[in-house]
């Protein structure tokens, strides 16, 4: 399945956001190397790119079962749908951060933090009135609306 406009705008929006977190995340262990206090090396920039990479797909894969939920006939099996997605990318989210700790060419923290980014950068998108629900918008359409 191809993804819809705005659902590429969307993807656009989030991996550019955590590109920005990585930046900053990495900034912030710098910050640390030079304080004595932790390590800046390639552990915790493969883990972070990898992290990165892993949090943005899942948020491509949450847009796909949107897409897909919006296509079905009832709601139990619009339900169903999210259900199993959500369950799926949950655990290969759990997957990930254990695998990242196990792995030695991993950081741990450097790993599993950026999968908190999409989250950050969608609270600061609807922080600055960027990014708004159908119901926050002026006469949204109805439809849009949910019930």
């Amino acid at each position: 399945m191809k993804f819809q406009t705005a659902s590429l705008k969307e993807i656009k929006r989030i991996s550019v956001g955590s590109g920005l977190c990585f930046v900053l995340m990495i900034a912030g262990f710098a910050l640390l190397d030079l304080l004595g206090i932790g390590t800046l090396d390639y552990r915790v920039l493969l883990g972070g790119v990898v992290g990165t990479a892993v949090a943005v797909l899942n948020f491509a894969a949450l847009c796909l079962t949107i897409q897909n939920a919006a296509t079905a006939d009832d709601k139990k099996q619009m339900k169903a749908r999210f259900q199993l997605s959500y369950n799926i990318r949950l655990i290969a989210q759990a997957a990930w951060v254990v695998l990242a700790f196990l792995l030695e060419c991993f950081h741990g923290i450097a790993a599993a933090l950026p999968l908190l980014f999409p989250t950050l950068v969608i609270f600061f998108l609807q922080s600055r009135g960027v990014l708004v629900t159908p119901s926050q918008r002026k006469n949204p359409p109805q439809e849009e609306i949910q019930e």
